[in-house]
């Protein structure tokens, strides 16, 4: 039997890519009700039940560290465990968007996601800097370590902060092209072990995010170019799901999360510029495949850290 002492003193950073999905699904069912008859109070309940997820799981992360600063260096020393504390203030982020017709904070709440994804990314580099060769290789998880200010513009461009969330964007486009060529060319001579298969749809949460961000910077070709991008590679993960769910649950199933709910997202987005077919039949399908999955593996992993195994199984830190 785990004790809760040891439980918070274990909280495991693969905790947040699943935090993030299931706020980026709350956020779908709340913005799906400004186009649909669907009733808001859906996607604000389940915004409720999401945020208090995000912070009873970032209180124990922050408790831990206090603790122990180091437990934060042992983690990182694992490419899964890189992509769940660079999530932690993605999810900050989120949390402002999350914020926003509630008016409370949430300028204050997008700035701290900001500048803790900036401190959380250098500590990426740094474990990647004084690890093992094998740290330098590319991974999918590096898109939430290195492409994470995309999630920027979501909040901050209601906010105001236009030209911020620009240059957010920006910032992101360079390790996005880097890696997803670098990690592209390693997959023609390599492909991934069974239990890393799921991480392979990481890539979809940037992509469509960048067609997200776009479109509300009004910079049309480029939201057309990311956007048929990021269907293409729907449509292709839809193709291999059995090949991804060969090896069954895992944690690593957290990577299906954020990236099937910032697609419903782009797809509701898409939509309410005018009715559009496509995007309609992909957000039926998105919210339809996203969110039974998406709250399964809520379940199973809150499960596995409530038995303890969420810990061991992502090699986590105690303090």
């Amino acid at each position: 039997m785990v004790s809760k002492v040891s439980l918070w003193r274990s909280t495991p950073p693969a905790i947040f890519p699943v935090v993030l999905g299931f706020m980026g699904l709350s956020l779908a069912w709340r913005n799906v009700s400004y186009i649909s008859p669907i009733p808001e109070e859906i996607g604000d309940l389940l915004l409720g039940i999401s945020t208090a997820y995000f912070i009873f799981f970032a209180a124990s992360y922050f408790a831990k560290g206090l603790r122990r600063p180091k437990a934060i260096l042992d983690d990182l020393k694992m490419p899964p465990a890189r992509a769940g504390v660079a999530a932690f203030p993605m999810a900050i982020m989120l949390l402002a968007a999350a914020l926003l017709p509630l008016g409370v904070q949430a300028r204050e709440v997008w700035w701290i996601g900001v500048v803790v994804y900036y401190v959380a990314t250098a500590l990426v580099a740094y474990s990647i800097i004084t690890g093992s060769p094998d740290a330098r290789k590319f991974s999918p998880f590096q898109y939430l370590a290195f492409v994470g200010p995309i999630v920027g513009p979501v909040a901050g461009i209601p906010l105001g902060y236009v030209t911020e969330s620009f240059w957010l964007a920006l910032a992101a486009m360079v390790p996005y092209i880097a890696i997803t060529f670098g990690y592209g060319a390693k997959l023609v001579r390599v492909r991934p072990p069974v239990p890393l298969r799921p991480s392979l749809v990481i890539v979809l949460a940037p992509t469509s995010l960048f067609a997200m961000a776009f479109f509300q910077l009004e910079i049309m070709w480029a939201y057309t170019l990311f956007y048929w991008l990021s269907v293409a590679l729907a449509l292709v993960f839809l193709s291999i799901s059995l090949w991804l769910t060969s090896g069954g649950w895992t944690p690593i199933w957290g990577s299906f999360t954020f990236p099937i709910a910032t697609f419903i997202n782009l797809q509701i987005m898409t939509l309410s510029a005018g009715q559009n077919t496509v995007a309609m039949t992909l957000m039926i399908a998105g919210f339809t495949i996203g969110t039974p999955l998406i709250l399964y593996i809520v379940w199973k992993t809150s499960q596995a850290w409530i038995s303890g195994g969420l810990a061991k199984k992502t090699a986590a830190s105690i303090a």
